[in-house]
């Protein structure tokens, strides 16, 4: 029998390609990748899901510490939010996903690879293009996208092939991941309405306010409230506590791969806080220029990750002039939690570039004087005294 490799949630998608694909006459095996959204009683229940259905095999790959070496890291590093609001928690970790599985195929010698995703959103395109890239010998199988199916054609075929299941469509479709969980439902299908309370994951507990103090060592976050973490515990650590104040909420709105807009709920608290303590910190550490290269770059870095752009040479290059930039991002940064709100106080660093004695704003300075200023001022008048003299007042 020829071999398939599915990319498996135990859903109801992924349960119809199993049975699907074993009519087509492949041998099915199931993968899960977790890139830190499942609990270990959610990966039991996919296990004994996929047990009961038939697949010839199903394997769970844990991939959460190399998404976060090889990923997340430069999110943080570059402060990169799509369109100033999304932390890209379901485009980046896509294709850590996709490739996992895309190398379980290629170890298998498996003839196809298959996934669930339909023809409407990103996903397809973030799952075709690295099964290409990793694996192409392999042919690509998406039966839900190429037989247009609805929910309740699915639900028949599987009733007739005798496998039983609460299929029952929860009102909001929920994506967790260790870097933020993407909710949709009636509400992001429209323009102008906000998920409800109840549609996001974590309900408000707190209603007071707390401090938090995040460590940072070369741009990485290494500590919470004082306790050394590695950075995949103080991500999930600083979650644990910020969430309890419905802190990270937000829709994001933004340009699919495939041409059309579209919305998406998400909630998001460690990483907004991480990335907005990170840049209040390197405003303090980085030069004028560093800041402003690296804004350009994590830009483009953010957009080419979100559109499946992940193993392009590029990233790796401008990967490497994020990670250069950190050597002095290296201090505290304390952060207020409120109820569905943050901010950052301050910081803290022996890099801190306020700390020079040699000048302070509006105050102080040893650095110059006021016939320095009145040189340098009229230099850099210079090119625009020529162009009115020139053309006249650009003003008129």
């Amino acid at each position: 029998m020829k071999k398939v490799v599915l990319a498996y949630s135990g859903g109801l998608d992924t349960t119809y390609c199993v049975k699907y694909l074993g009519d087509l006459g492949y041998e099915v095996h199931a993968v899960l990748v977790d890139t830190g959204g499942f609990s270990e009683e959610e990966l039991a229940f996919v296990e004994k899901r996929a047990s009961t259905i038939g697949v010839a095999s199903y394997k769970a790959i844990r991939v959460t510490n190399k998404f976060y070496d090889k990923c997340i890291k430069y999110l943080i590093f570059g402060n990169i939010l799509k369109n100033n609001t999304y932390p890209l928690s379901v485009s980046a970790e896509r294709i850590f996903q996709a490739v996992a599985i895309a190398q379980y195929a290629k170890e298998l010698g498996a003839d196809a690879i298959a996934h669930g995703s339909t023809g409407a959103g990103n996903d397809q395109v973030r799952f075709d293009m690295a099964f290409h890239i990793i694996y192409p010998q392999a042919e690509i199988i998406t039966p839900i996208r190429d037989n247009n199916l609805t929910r309740q054609e699915e639900i028949d075929f599987l009733t007739k092939h005798g496998v039983e299941g609460d299929w029952s469509k929860a009102e909001y479709s929920i994506n967790k991941g260790i870097w933020g969980t993407s909710v949709g439902g009636k509400e992001t299908l429209t323009s102008d309405q906000f998920l409800p309370e109840d549609a996001f994951p974590s309900q408000i507990q707190k209603n007071d306010s707390e401090a938090v103090e995040l460590t940072f060592k070369a741009g990485e976050v290494v500590g919470i409230n004082g306790e050394e973490l590695d950075p995949v515990s103080a991500i999930n650590k600083l979650n644990e506590i910020a969430c309890q104040y419905g802190i990270g909420r937000d829709v994001h709105v933004g340009d699919t791969i495939v041409g059309i807009k579209g919305r998406v709920g998400f909630e998001a608290a460690a990483p907004l806080i991480i990335i907005k303590a990170h840049h209040t910190l390197e405003k303090h550490t980085l030069a004028k220029w560093q800041l402003y290269w690296k804004e350009q770059l994590a830009n483009w870095y953010g957009n080419l990750l979100h559109e499946g752009q992940y193993l392009d040479p590029v990233m790796r290059n401008i990967e490497t002039f994020l990670q250069d930039t950190q050597k002095y991002v290296t201090g505290t940064a304390k952060v207020k939690l409120s109820p569905n709100h943050f901010q950052v106080l301050g910081i803290e660093s022996k890099h801190d570039l306020m700390n020079s004695d040699a000048a302070q704003y509006g105050e102080i300075n040893t650095l110059w004087n006021g016939d320095d200023v009145r040189g340098f001022s009229k230099i850099a008048a210079v090119p625009n005294i020529i162009f009115n003299a020139v053309n006249g007042s650009i003003l008129d």
